[in-house]
């Protein structure tokens, strides 16, 4: 069916509906599209492939392995056929594309978080990393890919969509968010999951686009009604809702990056090169390293630096500079920065060692069985069961490891031990007694009943934290509330 041409009055409009819309066969790419996003065995079969490969890949840290798995990628065909419904504004293609990508993304996620389960490998590598913070260059690798997808598809060249595949990588991050669900990692999971939905709204709202400008509208979907026109400009703003939200983020981060960088180099005179600039959003408070080759060292570079970049970003800031005196010769300029570069990466060893060693001992477990991201700083493990120790005893462990490991977050999941009695003090919960049951049913995820003198009081407390309670018939101790571990849901 081809799409209805009118003649504007610009010229080089004129020229664009005449020549090129007006070339376009659109009924015949809108079959395309539709077979593309098709719901059948091949899509499911080839889905669970690409997972598996990415999964693989990204665990051996294997960038090779990971193209493969890029390679035949099968969601491209859904996200195009939702960009396309969103252009001829077809609530059914609409439904059909994004039940089909729903539907793979979840099978992706489970197949990925299975193998990563029954794998001995479940380290944070780097290729893990890459993918769990979206930023501008990923951005733009979604948008062009987008744009030369939706191109190929209606100038009947579809099959470089898999080359537009390869640069997306969409099959990896969903791989890391099944990395990040298995090994309940939840900066990777959220990280990866939000890589991914920036690259799906890009690559969908820009297809939309495209079409449009080729003619694509709502002309060409059959039994268009008001409704749909409704819900479809609907999806589109909640669509726009995140991808604005990421944009505005991601520009923040490439404004912070530009301004840490103007920053540190301001604090030194003469010509001054910096390298391995790193800029830890994730952290509060925000925290930059890099390594800077001068010809003066500046012992209080740091702390002014951090100072302006406070001002300039509006919140807290730790900076960490590696200075290396140049102008010494060039054997010995490239000695002193593989001497600062390895005793960086030694300090880092050392602290993930001891991290994993202090850990491992106070959770009665051996090192390996203790989970090391050393790009987030974070180590986590499950304790073994202690004789008559309660949630408490568990609580004070893990914060004895956490002080002895600075700037790393530890993480110790107790078993569901005991609970404190919980006395009321001045008409309010006993604060340590209260905090040692949140931070177990926190670790746990499990909620919590209270009985006894001032339930009610402790219950409010405790949902106000974020927990899950209830109170449940029973007597106190001792004069105060008694507390108890619920099956998952039942604070309901």
């Amino acid at each position: 069916m081809d799409s209805i041409v009118r003649t504007p009055r610009n010229p080089l409009l004129a020229w664009w509906r005449g020549h090129v819309v007006a070339s376009i066969d659109h009924g015949k790419v809108l079959e395309k599209v539709r077979g593309e996003a098709a719901w059948n065995g091949r899509y499911v079969f080839m889905v669970l492939m690409s997972a598996g490969i990415a999964v693989l890949g990204l665990l051996l840290s294997s960038p090779a392995v990971v193209i493969g798995a890029m390679l035949i990628s099968p969601l491209m065909g859904p996200i195009i056929g939702l960009g396309f419904g969103l252009a001829t504004f077809d609530w059914d293609e609409i439904r059909r594309s994004g039940l089909a990508l729903a539907l793979g993304t979840v099978i992706a996620v489970l197949f990925t978080a299975l193998l990563v389960l029954a794998s001995p490998l479940q380290n944070v590598t780097s290729e893990i990393a890459a993918r769990t913070r979206p930023n501008l260059f990923d951005l733009l690798v979604a948008l062009f890919s987008a744009l030369a997808g939706a191109y190929a598809m209606i100038r009947g060249r579809e099959g470089t969509v898999v080359g537009v595949a390869i640069a997306t990588a969409l099959m990896p991050p969903l791989a890391v968010v099944g990395f990040g669900l298995a090994t309940w990692n939840g900066t990777v999971f959220g990280g990866a999951l939000l890589l991914f939905l920036t690259n799906l709204i890009t690559i969908a709202v820009s297809a939309a686009v495209i079409a449009r400008l080729y003619g694509f509208g709502s002309h060409l979907s059959p039994q268009q009604t008001m409704l749909q026109t409704v819900l479809v400009l609907a999806a589109l703003v909640a669509f726009a809702i995140p991808l604005g939200l990421a944009l505005r983020q991601i520009a923040w981060e490439a404004a912070a990056s530009r301004q840490a960088r103007e920053v540190i180099a301001s604090q030194f005179d003469g010509a001054v090169r910096l390298s391995q600039l790193d800029l830890d959003y994730a952290q509060d408070p925000l925290r930059i390293s890099a390594t800077v080759m001068t010809r003066q060292l500046r012992p209080q570079a740091e702390r002014a630096a951090a100072a302006t970049l406070e001002r300039l970003l509006g919140r807290e800031v730790e900076v960490s500079l590696e200075q290396v005196r140049v102008g010494t010769g060039a054997q010995a300029e490239a000695a002193q920065v593989a001497a600062a570069q390895n005793s960086r990466a030694a300090a880092a060893d050392r602290m993930a060692t001891h991290a994993a060693e202090q850990l491992a001992l106070v959770a009665g477990v051996t090192p390996d069985a203790v989970l090391i991201d050393r790009d987030a700083r974070r180590a986590v493990a499950t304790a073994a069961p202690l004789p008559d120790a309660g949630i408490g005893v568990y609580r004070a462990l893990e914060a004895r490891v956490a002080a002895s490991a600075q700037d790393w977050t530890i993480t110790l999941t107790p078993p569901a031990a005991a609970l404190p009695n919980v006395a009321m003090r001045d008409g309010k919960p006993d604060p340590d007694a209260l905090a040692a049951a949140i931070w177990g049913a926190q670790r746990l995820n499990l909620p919590i009943g209270a009985s006894g003198p001032g339930a009610e009081a402790i219950v409010e407390a405790l949902r106000a934290a974020g927990v899950g309670a209830r109170a449940v018939p029973g007597n106190g101790a001792d004069g105060a509330a008694r507390l108890r571990w619920l099956a998952p849901g039942a604070q309901d």
